[in-house]
């Protein structure tokens, strides 16, 4: 049975005061909890997290690293790097990546090799436009998305995370119902069988489109939905915790 996960993802907002008040409420209530919890930082900040979190049952992680694993990349942040602040999980292929910064399906499939080779977990993001949807080709778009980094993976489709975040429902308040959700889950799933069945129900996927206390329940009762990628309500401790109780 695949125990959830719910991973906080940041994003650009941190400070070390509200950095503190934030990790401190989610150690006073983690053992209630049965979900993996997990929180993906602006990388300044892994000292400070991996400070207060080491010996917790709360993992952390980063945000994004190179595919790079060493040289003159000015600006770039290796997995190695990560793996020296304790990180367990990085997350790479996030629409605002792809987007913001060009990452092609190819640059993302290298950059969770990279992250896999050095030890750490990579939580893969697919996911498509509103356009994208309207125009019937999500399961295309997801599928593109996905091929390079399981051909990447090979024999280690295990040892990753899969993050399903349609781009029309981060940060808009809207969210795909759980139906919409779990035949989109259940697709990635199928990609995953084609290549090795026992890995296909090994791989946790997540669900990173505005998952929040009120909607939460209902998209994890879904079979392929192993957890979440949660954005802006992993800033609010009460919203967060709300959340991985739900799962």
């Amino acid at each position: 049975m695949r125990t959830p996960l719910i991973a906080g993802n940041w994003k650009m907002n941190a400070s070390l005061a509200a950095n503190a008040t934030l990790l401190a409420g989610l150690l006073g209530d983690e053992a209630g909890v049965s979900a993996e919890l997990a929180v993906c930082v602006p990388a300044p900040y892994l000292a400070q997290v991996q400070s207060v979190l080491g010996g917790s049952a709360v993992r952390w992680g980063a945000q994004d690293a190179s595919a790079h694993e060493r040289g003159a990349f000015t600006g770039e942040v290796s997995a190695e790097m990560l793996l020296d602040f304790g990180c367990t999980y990085v997350i790479v292929g996030h629409s605002e990546r792809r987007s913001y910064h060009a990452e092609s399906d190819e640059l993302v499939a290298q950059k969770a090799q990279r992250a896999l080779a050095s030890g750490m977990t990579p939580i893969v993001c697919v996911g498509e436009t509103l356009e994208e949807r309207e125009r019937g080709a999500t399961d295309v778009v997801v599928a593109r998305q996905l091929a390079p980094v399981l051909d990447a993976m090979g024999t280690q489709l295990a040892s990753m995370v899969i993050a399903y975040e349609p781009v029309w429902a981060i940060g808009t308040g809207k969210t795909a119902t759980p139906e919409m959700a779990q035949q989109v889950h259940a697709r990635l799933r199928a990609m995953l069988a084609e290549r090795n069945t026992e890995s296909a129900q090994q791989v946790r996927i997540l669900y990173g489109g505005s998952m929040k206390p009120d909607n939460a329940k209902d998209l994890l009762a879904m079979p392929d939905i192993d957890g979440g990628l949660i954005g802006g309500a992993s800033l609010n401790v009460s919203d967060f915790l709300s959340i991985a109780h739900a799962a």
